[in-house]
């Protein structure tokens, strides 16, 4: 396949053409392009979930639920949003009762979050249904497409590892 877009390319005096940079070029287009199809199919779950916990609540969630307890500072930082931020989305969490707030034994002052039981429930209810629906979408997909998912999904998780 990248045979037949290298000569698709040189034969259109397109990007990459007759140069060493045809290996760059396909990275770029294939990066370009799962980029486009993972978050189209992300926003596509999204809508289509529908579900009662808006984007950054749901988020911070589970990031408490993979690093907890935390403190509000450090889930901000994880998160990328700002201290006062952070605080109007636990405050919404806890509002539902899907965290548990506690004091810092080693600050009097702080506060560290946890998940509550209701809060991994519910982190389950959307999880389970996000899986359905990609499970749809993958229903109308024929064999050798979904065999090329499964193929492919080493690749795709690490894409996932960060950087060190």
């Amino acid at each position: 396949m990248t045979t037949v877009r290298n000569a698709d390319r040189a034969e259109r005096g397109g990007p990459g053409a007759g140069t060493g940079d045809d290996d760059l070029t396909d990275l770029t287009d294939l990066a370009a392009r799962l980029r486009l199809a993972v978050g189209r199919l992300n926003r596509r779950i999204r809508i289509d979930g529908r579900e009662s916990i808006p984007p950054l609540q749901l988020s911070a969630l589970v990031t408490i639920e993979q690093h907890g307890p935390l403190r509000l500072s450090e889930l901000a930082r994880r998160e990328a949003v700002t201290a006062p931020t952070m605080s109007r989305v636990l405050a919404a969490l806890d509002e539902h009762g899907l965290v548990v707030r506690t004091p810092d034994p080693q600050d009097a002052r702080g506060v560290l979050v946890t998940i509550s039981d209701e809060g991994t429930r519910r982190l389950a209810e959307v999880r389970s249904h996000r899986t359905a629906l990609v499970a749809r979408r993958l229903a109308r997909l024929d064999g050798p497409q979904r065999a090329a998912l499964e193929a492919a999904m080493p690749a795709l998780e690490a894409l996932l590892v960060d950087d060190v």
